[in-house]
Order: C-alpha cells, then structure tokens, then sequence
C-alpha cells in the first residue's frame, strides 16, 4: 500500500470482496454516491454482484481474478472477517488501497490470535477478554482450569452465529465437547454472569480521524443477532464513554482503516469485558443507514 492515498473520486471504481447482503448495502451506498463498483464473489448468484457494474465470479485467492480487480479498482474492501488474507494482501502487493488491511482481518478470523491480543489490549483499556484456555491437543484437555467451568468451547476459526461451540459444565464433558468440534483448535471461555450486551461501532479515516456511534444493546435469539436498541438503555454513563473510549483506543492500536464492532458483555457485578471484533459494519450498526 502506497504511503500516500490521493482522492478517489465518484465515477472510480471501488471494489468489494463478497457479494452477500453487506456487499450489496456497500454497492448501493457507492452507487449513490457516484462510484462505480467491482464485485468479487465465488457464487453466480451474489446479490451485490447482481447491481455491480462489474462482477468477477471466481475464488478469493484466484490471482487472475484479483489482477482484474486490481487493475480496475484503486481501492478494495472486503464485506466479510472470513475473506482469506491472502487475498488482501495479493491485492495490496498489486498496488490496491485495501481497507481493512489483512493484519486486522486475520485477527477477527483465529479466536486464539483474538483473545491474546485482547489480553494485552487490557493494560491500556482496564477491558480484557473473558477467562479463557487454549485447547490445541490432546494433552491440553485436562490441564485446563476448573474455574473456567461451565465454560464455552468454541472453535478457533470460522464459527458465527453461535455455530461452532458446545456449552461444557464440567472438565469431564470437556473431551467429548471437543471430539463433537473436530478435534480443532479452540477456546474455552469462562460463561460470565452476563447482565446484557452491547455492541460499539467505531470508525478510522485514512487521516487517522475516529468517530463512534452511541452504543447499542443488543439481545441475540439462537445465537443471532434479533434485536439492537440504541441509545442503549441499561447502559451507565461512565459505562458507555469507557467502552467508547476503548474501542477508539482498540482501532488505532491496530491500524485499522474503515468501520469495526467491538462487542462487550456488560456482567452483573458492573464490570465490562470484551467478546470479539467484528472486522465489517456489524448488524447492530445497521440503523445508522436511516
């Protein structure tokens, strides 16, 4: 990515990998605003490939596809966390600005890479993930710290929605619980004594300027998203502005360039810990189209 990223102006193109429903918001928002749009996507069928002026069907990490994309395109987003890497950086060393940069998004994409950096992120925010363990192998099933029971063990990569993880309420179900996941990585996170969840929307210019939304309380029913309330309304003051000031603090820390979620759960004690990244405009953000 070049040091300098001069105006792209409407009638350009902009690219988008994934063609799925955010890919599609993303297009119609361009288009409005008199950009033209590129859209890569593996299925002929993708609804933003459907309204984009132009539509590459092919793999993410198919170097044809993504010299097309990038010979057309001056800048390249992604509508999605589980995009491969590659394909980012493909883009980049073929001289595309792309936004999220692969580093941010590999985060979001392995749960172990996710919850050490949160780990660490603690010292600056007084924010750190819930108490969790690295299950990897074999040997690290009974090692792991019976204070994380219950617990919730979800796999490393690829799980959304509440897919991919098992409820485990004592180390003796926790063998089992990772057969039933494939024998993958995973992390096995201590089940909190949640009072509600929030969701912060944060957004980092080129200019290194950040914004954020009010926070959104959200309720999720089978593991997806059901409802968002914004301004959310359990949410304290001093709550709101120090979640506020994490995630502006979490976006610059990792050089991120576009719109993130960082969701929290808010526990019945009062404290705050941090759940994931989101690297996308997340559904709870959704509202601020209107």
């Amino acid at each position: 990515m070049s040091d300098y990223l001069g105006p792209v102006l409407p009638g350009s193109y902009l690219g988008i990998l994934g063609g799925g429903q955010l890919g599609r918001m993303f297009t119609q928002a361009a288009q409005a605003m008199g950009y033209k749009v590129c859209v890569l996507d593996p299925d002929s069928d993708s609804p933003a490939g459907s309204i984009a002026e132009k539509f590459i069907q092919a793999d993410y990490t198919d170097s044809a596809a993504l010299k097309k994309m990038a010979a057309l395109c001056q800048s390249v987003s992604t509508e999605f966390e589980n995009v491969p890497a590659q394909a980012l950086d493909e883009l980049e060393s073929l001289g595309a600005f792309v936004a999220p940069r692969s580093s941010c998004v590999s985060l979001a994409q392995n749960r172990v890479a996710e919850k050490n950096f949160l780990a660490t992120w603690k010292a600056e925010t007084n924010i750190g993930p819930v108490p969790y363990c690295v299950i990897e192998r074999e040997a690290d099933v009974p090692h792991a710290p019976t204070d994380l029971f219950p617990g919730i063990l979800k796999t490393a990569r690829m799980g959304y929605d509440g897919k991919g993880q098992i409820t485990v309420y004592e180390i003796a179900d926790l063998a089992a619980a990772w057969a039933e996941l494939g024998k993958v990585p995973c992390v096995l996170e201590k089940r909190m004594d949640l009072d509600f969840e929030v969701s912060a929307l944060v957004v980092r210019g080129y200019d290194d300027a950040v914004v954020a939304y009010p926070v959104s309380q959200n309720i999720h029913r089978d593991g997806i998203l059901h409802t968002s309330t914004v301004p959310a309304p359990s949410l304290k003051a001093p709550q709101e502005k120090k979640i506020i000031e994490a995630a502006k603090a979490l976006i610059r820390k990792i050089d991120y360039v576009g719109v993130l979620c960082v969701e929290f759960f808010v526990l019945k004690s009062g404290d705050i810990v941090a759940n994931e990244i989101a690297p996308r405009p997340h559904n709870s953000g959704h509202y601020t189209m209107d």
